[in-house]
């Protein structure tokens, strides 16, 4: 049987008030498998612990172990020390009430994190456990620049996959950087697995340029459904998780994954096309060039943080603010640190007012 690409992430689950709504988790995880699907996707952070056992009472309870794939993950602020993880992991597999995990990713790597997890041999604690077979694979999600993860996989050779933020308005974007990141996994020869496909729905919500731009295709498609397709077209992509809180979002993935076709040329176009759109709409005309990069004194990765920015007001997207983190660190100045002595402005081709950007930057994210 073919594989299907289509994977369930378990961080937006149906809830009623507080907890998650059993009724409609159990409806979903039972059509999801009938029409041939079964990897789902968690992390202890998900609802604040609740989507783990959640798995554990809509799947693990009423599925065997054999007919569902599931990924979890190793998160930062769980662990202080390379001996806290082996019992986390243990929790975890009670939690989810199950004996192993087909994938086990260290989560959320970025220059800051990842430095935490070497510190704590967290790659080794956990090649151990893969080694007792609680861990079938072994691999890390990532949030940051093409160069840092080409370092993280040099590292660590044994990462046998790597799961990206991948959608057609990240593609080109100057701090997701989604194009790069997955050819170092290309490179690298590391299956791919895509989070964020419709960037949080973003990429369902359109405005009404880029409506037109997918109506004019003429063919009976969700918007949401070009964005997951977008993703599951590329070459090494495993699976494109899709965070679904409700049973008619559920049904809408799986009637065009179910026997999914990759886009075809028109379709790949008007994607692109729609998220060139999307990054020049309200936002901050920054074609990062770098030119101000060089000279600035505070070492502000100011087109970084425009991007940032951009992505922020454009799609409300939550993970900007992780991102606008990762390029404030490590000597990095941050917007509100800008001593406006203006090299910036001297310098840009687009002749940008950086320094009153940088201010409004700042008040986005300080």
């Amino acid at each position: 049987m073919e594989e299907k690409k289509l994977g369930f992430g378990c961080m937006r689950l149906p809830m009623n008030g507080g907890e998650v709504d059993y009724n409609e988790f159990n409806k979903m995880v039972d059509y999801y498998i009938e029409q041939g699907f079964n990897y789902f996707d968690t992390a202890h952070g998900y609802l604040g612990g609740k989507s783990e056992t959640a798995i554990r009472d809509c799947l693990a309870k009423r599925y065997p172990r054999e007919s569902f794939v599931l990924t979890d993950k190793l998160t930062k602020p769980y662990f202080n020390t390379q001996e806290e993880i082996k019992p986390f992991f243990e929790q975890q597999l009670k939690w989810c009430g199950v004996e192993y995990f087909d994938y086990y990713l260290m989560h959320a790597q970025d220059r800051n994190t990842y430095q935490h997890f070497q510190k704590t041999n967290a790659y080794q604690e956990c090649l151990k456990l893969k080694e007792e077979g609680k861990i079938k694979h072994l691999g890390i999600s990532f949030h940051d620049t093409a160069e840092m993860l080409e370092q993280i996989l040099v590292d660590h050779p044994e990462v046998e996959i790597v799961q990206i933020q991948f959608n057609y308005a990240d593609y080109e974007s100057a701090s997701v950087q989604s194009k790069k990141v997955y050819e170092v996994c290309r490179k690298f020869n590391k299956p791919v697995l895509v989070m964020e496909p419709v960037k949080g729905g973003g990429l369902v919500n359109l405005p009404e340029e880029a409506k037109k731009l997918y109506d004019a295709l003429n063919q009976d498609y969700s918007y949401a459904s070009y964005a997951v397709r977008f993703a599951a077209s590329f070459e090494g992509v495993f699976k494109v998780l899709s965070g679904m809180s409700n049973f008619a979002q559920l049904k809408d993935n799986v009637d065009y994954m179910k026997d999914f076709k990759p886009l075809n040329e028109k379709e790949m176009g008007t994607a692109l096309k729609v998220g060139e759109m999307l990054r020049n709409m309200g936002g901050i005309p920054c074609t990062a060039c770098r030119y101000c990069v060089d000279g600035c004194p505070m070492k502000i990765s100011i087109p970084d943080l425009f991007s940032c920015y951009n992505t922020k007001v454009q799609f409300q997207d939550w993970n900007a603010g992780y991102y606008y983190n990762v390029y404030t660190q490590e000597g990095h100045g941050k917007a509100s640190e800008c001593i406006k002595c203006g090299k910036c402005e001297k310098i840009c081709p687009q002749h940008l007012e950086i320094r009153d950007l940088l201010t409004k930057v700042s008040k986005t994210f300080e």
